[in-house]
């Protein structure tokens, strides 16, 4: 532990959660949604459990447990004494979904007086204030309710209270007003300007700013004026854009750098614009070199983003132990293409399109070797079900999900093909059933027929 760095100690203890450990994580930066474990909280056979954090500063953590997303603050030099909920584990259904959300909620401490017991109570009394004042306020537009829920909050939170605290009622009353009288972004972006980048990684920040600046270099490319937009991007000019977004939302600093950033890697997924221009803009000195660490890391985390699994770029070696327990790696040796395959063979979808490999390996057996990760699930049904089909494939268990993770796999299945160099042959890959015969069938002959010719 450095020893200019004040630590924290976390505690917690409930019986319920006995030999379960609590895995928090911290944003690396606000805009691309990267994560980093930052400590582990384990608790023991009597559910007692304590870790020491490192904390300069007012810090966001937060941990995914069970149903749940707990959220935390970790001030510097301040012991918590963790409350944590009724234990309440995912569901099969639960498990199964792609598109599942975690409850997120505010941790509370013993003490019920800490930051984060305020944050919680701020977010309590939010919610039960725009719950009965529901239509007044969005159906009706009240400025009169509005300006009742800004009081009351206020009141809650003097202009002496803490300054996280403080920042975290600004934004989250500032995204009220815009919500309820349907505010377009130039009319409170401003807002940002008087936040501090010691807290753009806080939930209220990132939530607003993702919020605020969705699409919006889409929206303005196609916009009277538009053009304007388009030109800069085709020309990589990144100066036209910093002025028109200190132009049309009054935010000038280093603040706009991650406003630009945001928008940058909004217009690179919105296929609007050439993908080559938008990641030399993300890559220039302005974002790579900023003094600013968030910055700094927001742009490193985008070209990174960018790069991964792109059609041509070499994907990470995925090393697995297969069904009889031997180590097998995708990128060993062999003259043939990879197509990979993440299931979960638990679900009936993924299974009817693993039956489908057996007429991909019968239609290209000298060009096509077949892997199927799998996430770790019921071996006994499992491995039953392989037996039963005898899929020519080679079947991986990705018991810890670490590949899985790696991937950024978040349904199933999903599919890569890659070539002789285990680079990424296609941008989107389809499934068995979805067509992968006829999109690998096309694309091969045409680079057989190339090959040869380069010969």
């Amino acid at each position: 532990m450095n020893a200019n760095v004040a630590a924290s100690i976390i505690r917690c203890e409930n019986r319920e959660y006995a030999g379960k450990t609590l895995v928090f994580y911290r944003w690396d930066d606000p805009v691309s949604n990267s994560r980093s474990a930052a400590f582990d909280l384990k608790l023991d056979s009597n559910g007692k459990g304590s870790v020491n954090v490192d904390a300069e500063q007012t810090t966001f953590f937060f941990s995914d447990f069970g149903v749940y997303r707990g959220m935390l603050f970790v001030e510097a030099e301040k012991n918590i004494d963790l409350k944590l909920p009724p234990l309440r584990e995912k569901s099969f259904v639960d498990e199964k979904n792609p598109y599942f959300q975690p409850v997120s909620f505010w941790f509370i401490t013993k003490s019920g007086e800490q930051l984060n017991d305020q944050v919680s109570e701020f977010e309590q009394q939010l919610n039960t204030l725009t719950d009965k004042h529901f239509k007044e306020l969005y159906l009706n537009q009240s400025q009169t309710a509005f300006d009742s829920v800004n009081t009351a909050l206020n009141q809650m939170i003097p202009s002496n209270a803490n300054e996280t605290l403080i920042r975290h009622k600004t934004l989250k009353l500032t995204m009220l007003k815009a919500d309820i009288f349907r505010l377009r972004p130039e009319a409170y972006a401003a807002v940002f300007n008087t936040i501090e980048s010691k807290c753009w990684l806080h939930p209220a920040f990132v939530e607003a700013l993702n919020k605020t600046f969705d699409r919006q270099l889409s929206f303005s490319a196609q916009a009277i004026g538009g053009d304007a937009i388009r030109t800069a991007i085709a020309n990589e000019d990144l100066p036209a854009l910093a002025a028109y977004v200190e132009k049309k939302y009054k935010i000038g600093g280093q603040v706009s750098d991650i406003v630009l950033l945001k928008m940058l890697h909004d217009g690179f997924y919105s296929g609007e614009f050439s993908r080559p221009n938008i990641q030399n803009l993300v890559s220039a000195e302005q974002f790579t070199k900023s003094k600013n660490s968030v910055v700094k890391t927001t742009a490193a985390n985008l070209v990174q983003k960018f790069n991964f699994l792109a059609k041509g770029t070499k994907a990470p070696a995925i090393c697995l132990k297969n069904l009889e327990g031997k180590e097998v790696c995708t990128d060993a040796g062999t003259d043939k293409f990879k197509y990979i395959v993440f299931a979960d063979a638990e679900t009936v979808v993924s299974r009817e399109h693993l039956k489908y490999l057996s007429r991909i390996d019968e239609l290209f057996p000298k060009h096509v070797e077949i892997f199927v990760v799998l996430r770790n699930t019921d071996h006994k049904s499992t491995d039953d079900f392989f037996k039963q089909q005898n899929i020519p494939a080679q079947i991986l268990w990705d018991k810890n999900g670490t590949t899985i993770e790696k991937y950024k796999i978040r349904s199933f299945p999903q599919c890569f093909l890659l070539d002789e160099e285990h680079r990424v042959v296609f941008e989107n890959t389809k499934a068995p059933l979805d067509g992968f015969e006829e999109q690998f069938g096309t694309w091969l002959r045409n680079e057989l027929f190339q090959r040869q010719r380069d010969q």
